[in-house]
């Protein structure tokens, strides 16, 4: 899968569980190795993709969840992880976006793989995706609410960017937090990460150098 060539760019937010501002990221530690403020880390990660190819499949206007849950610091491993793919699209398209975003076609998500342990497999759902000025949100109906906006900053831009190394978007990202009623249920696992670390970014991927 790796060898097939493929592109996206779109956005992106996620909402862990740490209390802002997430020390797996920015900490006096090297990034991944502090321990995660509760302890463990429950993080989606939800992306839209607005145009895209996955060799001659098009991936335009689909959008992807990505959960990730790991029990102490983060560079430990052992995590378990399940990918959402949305409902609208094709087999082709569910078998591109599902490579992509496990890390089995390459690309920022492979960085991920060698920490998981258990993978609770990639199902499809009804994910919508919505940008209203800087706030980003998603919704799967009985299974994930969830909204961010940036923190509040004196920068006339509104939006605090940091270059923090993020696989998803390693130059590029605006610091943010989760709102309330931010929540997540499935697998037998229920978050709540209302009022808990964020972050957006645009994003720009490819498996090719």
């Amino acid at each position: 899968m790796a060898d097939v060539p493929w592109h996206l760019s779109g956005d992106y937010f996620e909402n862990c569980s740490c209390s802002i501002v997430c020390p797996c990221l920015v900490s006096a530690a090297p990034p991944l190795t502090a321990r995660p403020t509760e302890g463990f880390c429950n993080v989606p990660l939800i992306f839209h993709v607005e145009s895209g190819r996955y060799g001659d499949v098009v991936l335009d206007g689909l959008n992807v969840l990505v959960v990730l849950h790991a029990p102490g610091v983060m560079a430990d491993g052992d995590w378990s992880v399940a990918a959402y793919i949305d409902q609208r699209a094709d087999d082709e398209q569910t078998e591109a976006l599902a490579a992509i975003f496990t890390g089995a076609a390459g690309g920022p998500m492979a960085a991920f793989t060698p920490l998981i342990s258990k993978n609770l497999g990639v199902r499809k759902a009804p994910i919508t995706f919505r940008i209203d000025g800087k706030t980003r949100s998603a919704e799967i109906p009985g299974i994930l609410h969830m909204s961010v906006d940036p923190l509040p900053t004196m920068h006339p831009s509104g939006e605090m960017w940091a270059n923090i190394g993020h696989p998803v978007s390693p130059d590029n990202m605006v610091m943010a937090v989760g709102a309330a009623g931010n929540t997540f249920s499935d697998h037998g696992m229920r978050w709540d990460n209302s009022g808990k670390n964020g972050l957006y970014a645009p994003i720009r991927w490819s498996n090719q150098a």
